[in-house]
């Protein structure tokens, strides 16, 4: 389990973040079409969860911004932005905001995703809700990146996170 923080008040994950240099846990998310999706879908690429609790706040619209304009550099990657909000929330935000190179997913129908990546919030206010965190996965399944962002409302370290993508690309 995970201590982080909510707008300073003390919240726990269910589990803890894959480690680096485990084998990413398999999944099942939704899609837009609401069709599902797991990791093997997007097998040889190196793939960077963006976690996130909704769309619906600052922080994680500027996240899924952030990572949209960065992966169009990154030939080989993909985002997977992942929350709980519906799919068709997660649709109608990228098209309000022009989010046109990261796929959304949703945890909303399975909600195995929480679990199996320690990052469903289990007290709190957003109880239910995922917490802020980003794990980088290399083509061959392998997470080499995992950041819980300590603070919900915080950014994550795009820099560190894109890095690994870098060097798992450049393997």
């Amino acid at each position: 389990m995970a201590t982080i923080t909510h707008k300073g008040n003390t919240v726990h994950t269910v589990g803890d973040l894959p480690r680096v240099g485990s084998k990413a846990p398999e999944f099942k998310l939704t899609k837009g079409d609401l069709s599902d999706v797991g990791l093997a879908d997007f097998a040889g690429k190196v793939r960077i969860l963006n976690i996130v609790p909704s769309l619906d706040t600052g922080t994680c619209a500027l996240s899924t911004k952030k990572f949209n304009a960065e992966i169009k550099s990154l030939q080989g990657a993909v985002v997977l932005d992942v929350s709980r909000d519906t799919p068709f929330a997660q649709s109608r935000f990228c098209k309000a905001e022009g989010v046109d190179a990261v796929v959304t997913l949703s945890d909303l129908r399975d909600r195995s995703f929480g679990k199996a990546y320690g990052v469903e919030l289990a007290d709190g206010l957003l109880a239910g809700l995922l917490s802020r965190a980003v794990v980088v996965i290399d083509s061959g399944g392998t997470v080499v990146y995992a950041q819980q962002v300590p603070e919900i409302g915080t950014e994550p370290d795009y820099a560190s996170a894109l890095d690994a993508a870098r060097k798992a690309l450049a393997k």
